[in-house]
């Protein structure tokens, strides 16, 4: 079952999740163990990235036993893509806080093996314990991650085809529909669900219908972001405009 929370705007939403990533990474520090956490992009996240930064800068928070799994990156685009994945975290997150590079990982748009890359990938999330809390976004299609419909529930970690949505929605970021790739790498619905925690955000009324779906629907791969019915422990995140269908 899906839990909601309804926050006035997404910025006290992103407060609110980082005080919860905060707490996390404490309680695990002063236990000696490290904190997975799976990582999202887009422009919805940033509110949330741009808290962690202040914490880490105002208040103290280190970041160095903390492991990092991005859900994805675009085929084609090497990590100095100013639209790359990589290069999004470098600017928005990663270059402002203490992570060991190390502890990085996203997947590599450029690997000329993408079964071997994303099986490698999928080992190295087991190696680091599993991933404590993930962070997700919610697209118009249903997508979790890049996996577009239609999407089952044993997904791994695979090179997808992005929805036609998907690449309009994302080309304000490219500048030209023609410009934005038409694949991608992403963890599978599996993988996801395998998360202890999962934190969804989605702000905005452009997101209610969908929202609206992935709560209500019966779990199913014609809309991947249902199968998040059946997680334990998964929080939608929401405001006034994206809960309007609720």
């Amino acid at each position: 079952m899906i839990a909601t929370r309804l926050h006035p705007d997404k910025h006290i939403a992103a407060q609110s999740i980082a005080r919860e990533i905060a707490t996390l990474i404490q309680l695990r520090s002063k236990s000696g163990k490290s904190t997975v956490l799976g990582l999202a992009t887009g422009s919805t996240p940033l509110p949330l990235y741009a808290e962690l930064i202040r914490l880490h800068r105002d208040e103290g928070l280190s970041f160095r036993t903390v492991v990092t799994f991005n859900l994805d990156e675009y085929v084609g685009l090497g990590p100095t893509h100013p639209q790359s994945y990589r290069h999004f975290m470098e600017e928005h997150l990663f270059r402002h806080l203490d992570v060991p590079v190390s502890q990085i990982h996203i997947p590599d748009g450029l690997t000329n093996d993408a079964p071997h890359h994303c099986a490698t990938y999928e080992a190295a999330i087991r190696h680091a314990g599993g991933i404590d809390l993930q962070i997700l976004g919610l697209g118009r299609t249903g997508h979790i991650g890049f996996n577009e419909p239609p999407a089952a529930a044993d997904t791994r970690t695979r090179q997808v085809h992005l929805d036609e949505m998907t690449r309009q929605d994302n080309s304000v970021f490219f500048g030209d529909l023609s410009l934005v790739p038409s694949a991608a790498l992403t963890m599978g619905v599996a993988t996801i669900m395998e998360a202890r925690r999962i934190e969804l955000l989605a702000f905005g009324e452009g997101k209610s219908a969908i929202v609206h779906r992935a709560m209500q629907e019966t779990p199913s791969a014609k809309c991947p972001a249902t199968w998040l019915q059946r997680h334990p422990h998964c929080t939608f995140h929401l405001d006034s405009g994206s809960s309007k269908q609720t």
